[in-house]
């Protein structure tokens, strides 16, 4: 079950109802407890399941209904993808697969042309592991047809096998690395990544593929995403956009990879506070994400969220809010993005009804949205209750947050969240403390800034309603003022 489970979370609202459409076109009995399980399974009514279908207990049964289901789910996921699926990949796979089937029915004519234009999709692209198929299948049929040469083929082939091993050292490359930045103290991450890259004898120059730099910058922007580093990323990130932009004529060729790209851009941009090169990135964003809808659906949630940060912290909060609330789907990074704007306005209540509406377990959102998530949220929600001055809330969370988080916290080096924490008790404690010397200096002795370039934007966003505090000065004017913008 919990296959289904798993697959059920990942499907939208619409998807859900096309499913089960799907189920009662399929169903041939009135009877059948396939559509009754989807619906407890997806509203969470999971305990003693089989007695609820069967009227007692029915193990086997069971058993063999949610194995029904999740290859029905399997089936309706698979089918949709291949359906909403336009790339020359697939394409290239069909005319692939046409011209086997052409050769084994001796229609050779068409099957030569067939595979031609499968190797014409395949070539510009770099689908190595295709191409291979490709050739292999020339190779066997090349003595049928007098216009191919035999040794230029093989010669064709063997290049494209030491591509195809190129490509495979690169993945090997990259699993090193992840491996590698996990266990890094010191070293930074362009260094590990150039390390790695000359044990593989691999060179970060044109000759890599957009999908390879794609996983080059991805690496790089989740390291800096768990250090809270993007700044000493930036110089590697945009030298490798250097190298993507040398390959502009193969971009619409390779449009996931590249709306990928400028996203991490735009993302890396913005925690540098480099707003005005973020929203570049982001509108060359939505101007790729136009050319195709479907691309236009996958995109559009981190579209959203990139323009309503630039918005919020360039002083157009409520141009921010209001596109957030815009969008249609469920998303969870948006909604808490939504309570952190909400709140930078001093709009506690309302900000605090979007925290609330968070239903699951903090384990359950660590697995689905990873753990720097969820301290953000429980920070905000620490924050909004002591601004609603909510004494036994305030204080139950406290103790919750220094006992689930405190150990993970000094192993990576997060102390500082701890201190902010014991700093918001202090707060809470004794409101009028902190504009007193002695609170602002054991402020400033208690954090090792960064300075204004490095500092992470969001830390700065936490640290702005303590200055707000001491200061007795509006929050959203001092976070400003922090990233180094100016207040309408």
């Amino acid at each position: 079950m919990k296959g289904i489970i798993a697959i059920i979370s990942t499907l939208t609202q619409d998807e859900k109802q096309e499913f089960l459409l799907q189920l009662r076109r399929r169903n041939r009995r009135t009877d059948t407890k396939n559509e009754k399980l989807f619906k407890l399974i997806d509203a969470g009514k999971t305990d003693n399941i089989d007695i609820g279908l069967y009227g007692k207990p029915a193990r086997n049964s069971f058993h063999a209904l949610c194995k029904r289901l999740q290859d029905n789910l399997i089936d309706f996921v698979a089918s949709k993808s291949f359906a909403g699926e336009t790339s020359e990949e697939l394409e290239t796979l069909k005319l692939l697969l046409a011209s086997r089937i052409f050769f084994e029915k001796k229609q050779y004519r068409i099957a030569f042309k067939t595979l031609e234009n499968a190797e014409k999709l395949a070539l510009p692209l770099d689908m190595y592991s295709i191409l291979n198929e490709i050739y292999h299948t020339k190779i066997q049929y090349a003595h049928l047809n007098h216009k191919w040469n035999l040794q230029a083929i093989i010669t064709a082939s063997e290049l494209n096998m030491r591509l195809f091993q190129q490509e495979f050292q690169l993945n090997r490359a990259y699993a090193v690395i992840k491996a590698r930045l996990k266990e890094a103290t010191s070293a930074s991450v362009q260094e590990i990544v150039q390390n790695t890259f000359s044990e593989f004898q691999i060179a970060i120059n044109e000759a890599l593929t957009y999908k390879s730099l794609f996983q080059l910058m991805e690496i790089t922007a989740a390291t800096a995403q768990l250090e809270r580093d993007f700044y000493s990323i930036s110089p590697f990130m945009l030298n490798l956009y250097h190298i993507v932009s040398k390959k502009s004529g193969m971009k619409d060729k390779h449009r996931y990879y590249h709306l990928n790209i400028l996203n991490l851009l735009a993302v890396t941009q913005f925690r540098n506070k480099k707003f005005t090169a973020s929203m570049k990135f982001t509108q060359e964003m939505e101007i790729e994400m136009q050319v195709n809808i479907s691309y236009h659906k996958r995109f559009e949630e981190k579209l959203i969220t990139l323009k309503a940060l630039n918005y919020n912290y360039t002083g157009e909060n409520e141009k921010a809010i209001s596109l957030l609330k815009q969008f249609k789907g469920d998303s969870f990074d948006i909604k808490l993005l939504i309570a952190m704007c909400l709140f930078q306005q001093d709009h506690f209540s309302e900000a605090y009804q979007v925290i609330k509406s968070f239903h699951h377990s903090d384990a359950w959102y660590e697995k689905k949205m990873g753990w720097i998530w969820v301290v953000k949220k429980n920070l905000i929600d620490i924050l909004l209750l002591t601004e609603l001055d909510k004494l036994d809330l305030v204080i139950l969370r406290l103790h919750q947050f220094k006992r689930k988080f405190s150990r993970q916290l000094r192993n990576k080096g997060e102390d500082r969240v701890l201190t902010f924490v014991h700093l918001i008790s202090r707060y809470y404690e004794n409101p009028k403390q902190v504009e007193t010397q002695g609170f602002r200096d054991e402020v400033e002795n208690s954090f090792e800034w960064l300075g204004k370039e490095q500092e992470d934007i969001f830390v700065m966003s936490f640290y702005a309603w303590l200055k707000s505090k001491m200061e007795r000065e509006n929050l959203y004017k001092v976070t400003l003022a922090l990233v180094g913008q100016k207040s309408t």
